[in-house]
């Protein structure tokens, strides 16, 4: 009777949809400020469900190899997370930021806010915290606890959803040799996240229809002034 209840257990284990897997989001495309030269990945972002209001997320730094050159993609300062969350209601918790890859000179991460914000070149998030302050502060590792305000998350999967721009998740990335040494410096700062529409600045919409304005204005001028040369 025992052997057929220990069956019974683990066939129930093996069942699909029993377990609930990570999501593991990579960041793979970059804004100009940093690609070129520096391709990705530029980092990942693991979601763990840990029941169906919870879930955890963990933002890790990738190291790549360039022109024979070991480069790490750090990240902190504004938007050193966004994240558009699959709730209308939500809070975020136990937010950390840390240096777990090696690294030295670096000065005690901080966090300063969280709200919505813009990563640049991926569109609005509804989640981003907001870190202290430039490179001297930077890390390679945070970690957050989400918690579902207004209803249940079924998977790791439905935690985050895609932006207007197609991205669930983006960084703000400082690029530096590897290991990371705060005196360096950073190469090169920029935003990085898994969506393939890069969206743009709303100053860059506004000039763009400004532009447009003004062609069709100038269009305008020139067929009253043909008109009025037609009629005299």
């Amino acid at each position: 009777m025992i052997w057929l209840l220990a069956l019974a257990v683990a066939f129930l284990g093996w069942m699909p949809g029993s377990a609930t897997a990570d999501q593991i989001i990579t960041l793979t495309n970059a804004n100009s400020a940093i690609n070129p030269p520096f391709t990705g990945p530029y980092g990942t972002v693991d979601v763990h469900l840990v029941n169906s209001t919870t879930a955890t997320i963990k933002l890790t730094a990738n190291t790549v190899t360039i022109g024979g050159t070991n480069y790490i993609y750090m990240f902190g300062d504004g938007g050193t997370i966004g994240l558009n969350v699959n709730a209308a209601s939500f809070t975020a918790s136990n937010i950390v930021g840390s240096i777990t890859q090696g690294g030295s000179g670096f000065q005690a991460w901080s966090l300063v806010s969280t709200g919505s914000g813009n990563e640049d070149g991926f569109g609005m998030f509804n989640f981003q915290v907001n870190s202290f302050d430039g490179f001297a502060h930077v890390i390679d590792t945070l970690t957050l606890t989400l918690t579902n305000n207004s209803g249940t998350w079924g998977s790791a999967s439905s935690v985050l959803t895609p932006n207007p721009g197609g991205s669930t998740a983006a960084a703000h990335i400082f690029v530096t040799v590897n290991p990371a040494v705060q005196s360096n410096g950073a190469l090169a700062t920029g935003y990085a996240a898994n969506g393939s529409v890069v969206v743009p600045e709303p100053s860059s919409v506004v000039l763009g229809f400004a532009a447009l304005v003004g062609l069709g204005l100038t269009q305008i001028r020139r067929l009253v002034r043909r008109n009025s040369l037609a009629l005299a």
